[in-house]
């Protein structure tokens, strides 16, 4: 664009110049001299004009080879993305397909169009129904459609679509759920609230209801569910409580694990060694517990904290030698979900007696 306007401007001064050579062209045609000298101006004037002739073809040219180089851009993503089609796994959407003669209900996320029909396809064959959710992008940053038109254009693709049945959004924001602040999240999650407003009124502008607007999570469930719009909320971690979720603060600047929720899930540790006066050596280690959000804390005894881990040992800092071998601790993980599926079994315990055992059904079953 900056090439064509210089050109056109080149252009509108040689009009400028070649109307002032008309015009001396009448005042010297009696003088020889002048005459000569109009012509030899004449002559640079149509060699500029050949010049500029020039750079503009090749101006255009070179526009056109980019325009053809973005439809070919354009034509190798739309072959790439029925490629992807093709490749979706077909045995993992045809188990999806299978689970809903075992009488469960099966609900979805989408963020594809190119992924309704593979869905379709297998519920027909299995004679079953699959429910969607599209999924918003509203602020995770991960899965998920970022404009209230891409919600709608997916949405009447699965309502179209035989096997399938719109059945709401999923609005899940799980980047800001750790944030500290309570006004931070309230911020976030208010960005969220309006996305999602929106797209419910655009799907209901095209006859579309949601049965499911879900989202929330166990740092922000008391915005989403004084907003209006969720009716599902997603909380999982509050149950337990881990020591990631439990930094963070309610409005009045305490520690959700401090009033608002009591931690209930602990890994229980033995101290095996204290060969070294100032620490402890404890049984759990990366293979008991998962440390992507940060290290266990140890509850209910301030005097002592746990500083690192290999993958059997965990090392606490015992300054006043407050441990002895064979003691237990009882360590807060630093993130709850991981944790639990690294665990075979979840003892139940109240009142300081084993009451139930219950088995961790999913653990090894990611695939």
């Amino acid at each position: 664009a900056l090439e064509r306007k210089r050109l056109a401007d080149e252009q509108a001064g040689l009009e400028s110049e070649r109307q002032r050579l008309a015009a001396e062209k009448v005042a010297v045609q009696a003088d020889a001299a002048k005459l000569a000298q109009w012509r030899a101006d004449e002559q640079r004037l149509q060699e500029r004009q050949a010049t500029l002739k020039t750079q503009q073809d090749r101006s255009a040219q070179a526009e056109r080879d980019a325009i053809a180089a973005r439809e070919r851009a354009r034509e190798t993503a739309r072959q790439a993305q029925h490629e992807s089609a093709r490749r979706i796994d077909p045995a993992k959407i045809d188990r999806l397909a299978r689970l809903p003669k075992l009488g469960a209900r099966v609900l979805v996320c989408v963020d594809d169009p190119t992924n309704v029909a593979a869905l379709s396809a297998a519920a027909q064959k299995h004679g079953t129904q699959i429910e969607a959710l599209v999924e918003i992008d509203c602020g995770a940053g991960r899965c998920g459609v970022t404009t209230t038109q891409e919600v709608v254009n997916i949405a009447k693709l699965i309502d179209a679509a035989p096997g399938l049945k719109f059945a709401g959004i999923q609005a899940y924001q799980g980047a800001m759920q750790h944030l500290d602040s309570y006004e931070d999240r309230q911020g976030k999650t208010q960005i969220a609230v309006d996305m999602v407003k929106d797209a419910v009124a655009g799907l209901k502008a095209n006859g579309l209801e949601c049965d499911i607007v879900g989202g929330g999570g166990t740092g922000s469930y008391y915005f989403e569910s004084n907003s209006g719009v969720f009716n599902e909320l997603q909380c999982g971690s509050y149950a337990f409580m881990d020591a990631d979720y439990g930094r963070i603060l309610d409005k009045d600047g305490k520690r959700i694990d401090q009033g608002e929720w009591e931690n209930a899930l602990f890994i229980l540790s033995s101290v095996m060694s204290h060969a070294k006066a100032d620490k402890a050596i404890v049984d759990a280690g990366l293979k008991a517990q998962s440390v992507d959000s940060g290290l266990p804390t140890v509850f209910g005894n301030p005097d002592v904290k746990y500083m690192k881990c290999s993958d059997e040992h965990g090392v606490v800092a015992d300054p006043k030698g407050v441990l002895k071998v064979n003691d237990k601790l009882r360590l807060v993980p630093g993130h709850c979900d991981p944790t639990c599926n690294v665990h075979d079994w979840y003892v139940g315990v109240r009142g300081g007696k084993v009451e139930v055992v219950w088995p961790v059904s999913a653990r090894g079953k990611a695939y």
